[in-house]
């Protein structure tokens, strides 16, 4: 498969992208059925790290779930389907793959959510000075980037 990079020829960066997109559903239907096993089981362990970083603030919750759907596409578009359409694990992937943004009520949410979860492991879970000035940095650090996703409307 070669490509034409005339950049003449495409007229948005979407167009771009779609051009260039392999089709999943060929994909999953030529893999030996060891490997289609193999990346089920990598995406159900990437959906339980991602589901584990939801609550605990240092695992970042979205990229262990974008891996996630990428192997489900390669194994089971039917699974990657139900994380899509997962009443709270879908959002994170939509909210990425579409680039809409944040709603400013989850950014609220998810701010909060890390400053409570991350004072607690501060105050509870360590006594060592510099545990707690890397927890801070971490959550000023999430915090701004939160601040800085683009804000979807509700």
């Amino acid at each position: 498969m070669t490509y034409n990079f005339k950049f003449s020829k495409f007229t948005s960066a979407n167009h771009y992208q779609k051009e260039r997109m392999p089709n999943t559903k060929s994909q999953s239907v030529k893999l030996p059925g060891i490997y289609r096993y193999l990346y089920f089981i990598s995406g159900v362990l990437l959906v339980t790290i991602g589901v584990i970083g939801i609550f605990l603030p240092i695992l970042p919750t979205t990229i262990f779930l974008i891996l996630a759907s990428a192997c489900f596409i390669k194994s089971s578009p039917q699974a990657n389907e139900w994380l899509r359409n997962h009443k709270i694990l879908g959002m994170y992937i939509k909210n990425y793959q579409d680039k809409s943004g944040l709603t400013i009520k989850s950014k609220i949410f998810n701010i909060t959510f890390l400053w409570l979860m991350i004072s607690a492991s501060a105050i509870f879970f360590t006594d060592l000075w510099y545990i707690r000035l890397l927890l801070l940095a971490i959550a000023v650090g999430v915090t701004v980037h939160l601040i800085l996703v683009k804000t979807k409307k509700d």
